[in-house]
């Protein structure tokens, strides 16, 4: 496995998606997945991170799109795996 869970006092479960993690969230649990953001392209041929579903900002742009998904997976860590807005 190569991602990080993070617990709540209720008991729930948040992590980045993994497939690995999701195999054995499912083994165990419930579970619910909710796009926490956006990785796109920009009318240039770049790429952006969106982070508004999780109330953040729109991280970038850079010229690939590796770069783009790992600045969202730093935020997302960075700032405690936040629940996405319905």
């Amino acid at each position: 496995m190569t991602g990080e869970v993070l617990f709540a006092t209720d008991g729930t479960a948040r992590f980045i998606h993994d497939d690995d993690l999701l195999d054995v969230a499912r083994e165990v649990g419930t579970v619910t997945i909710r796009r926490a953001s956006h990785v796109e392209p920009t009318d240039d041929g770049r790429w952006t991170a969106d982070m508004g579903p999780c109330g953040g900002p729109v991280l970038g742009p850079w010229n690939h799109r590796a770069d783009a998904l790992s600045a969202e997976r730093a935020w997302l860590v960075e700032h405690g795996v936040p629940v996405p807005a319905p």
